[in-house]
């Protein structure tokens, strides 16, 4: 599995500097490749990484926007550096998120019948369409207990995984996905997350790539194929989230909409979910 920076390998109290170079390694980036994008020296940015010089709050947040650092790390950048924390962490049900709640709301209402959930960084479900519902129809209630998760119920062999006609495909999507998210992310809980998942045992349905599709279509990305109701669906995914978010619960939130991939589908949902 790809390596990531650790908070038992680079431990806040040495300081922002390990912790800044754990980063610039795992972007692959040199010092001066790092320090051309931030409009500094490379001789500053070992300065800094080898703790002989303290960078100011300003270049902390210069140097993580170009790392890609996620927000919450970003906060463990500037508590390491000395410097208070920029970017609260609101609860979503805080009265001040109001507004992201209910603009999820309406945005994956205003997708149905085409099924669309918003998760976030632990791939717990926070809101979920009709059409969503409809996927989970006949999951078992074990399954269903709060907080949903996207990964277990797609993935578990009593969740979504015995429906899903290119399981091996998809899985293989979902957990390279996971992957990257790891790399991202300084999580423990993600990376236990994915090892349940992954030794998943894998069963796959008797009719997987062996039925004919009902017309020929030409997939532009992987779609999921899952059955409901004796039918075969075909979805393709699109995963968004929130531009330059100023808190770390927004940061983490993500919109997954789900697009027919065939025309059948498109008609199927629309009679079913009108």
């Amino acid at each position: 599995m790809t390596t990531v920076p650790s908070a038992a390998a680079s431990p806040a109290d040495q300081g922002v500097g390990p912790l800044l170079r754990a980063w610039r390694e795992q972007r692959r980036l040199s010092q001066l490749e790092l320090a051309l994008r931030a409009d500094s020296s490379a001789r500053h940015i070992s300065f800094v990484e080898t703790g002989r010089s303290r960078p100011s709050e300003e270049m902390v947040l210069r140097l993580a926007e170009h790392l890609d650092v996620p927000v919450r790390e970003r906060n463990a950048l500037l508590l390491a550096a000395g410097y208070a924390p920029r970017f609260p962490e609101t609860p979503l049900d805080d009265p001040a998120l109001g507004a992201v709640r209910e603009g999820i709301e309406r945005l994956i209402q205003g997708y149905e019948p085409y099924p669309a959930l918003v998760f976030d960084a632990a791939y717990h479900v926070v809101a979920a369409n009709r059409g969503i519902m409809m996927l989970l129809d006949g999951i078992p209630e074990s399954l269903l207990q709060p907080p949903l998760n996207t990964m277990r119920l797609t993935l578990h062999p009593k969740g979504l995984a015995p429906r899903i006609r290119n399981l091996r495909e998809w899985r293989g999507h979902l957990l390279e996905q996971m992957r990257r998210q790891i790399a991202l992310r300084r999580s423990e809980s993600l990376r236990a997350l994915y090892e349940e998942v992954a030794a998943y045992p894998v069963t796959v349905s008797g009719t997987e790539d062996r039925l004919e599709e009902p017309e020929s279509v030409p997939y532009f990305a992987l779609p999921m194929r899952i059955e409901h109701e004796g039918r075969t669906l075909s979805f393709i995914s699109s995963t968004s989230t929130f531009n330059t978010p100023m808190d770390v619960t927004v940061s983490e939130l993500a919109i997954e909409t789900f697009l027919p991939a065939d025309p059948a589908t498109a008609k199927y949902l629309h009679a079913l979910l009108p």
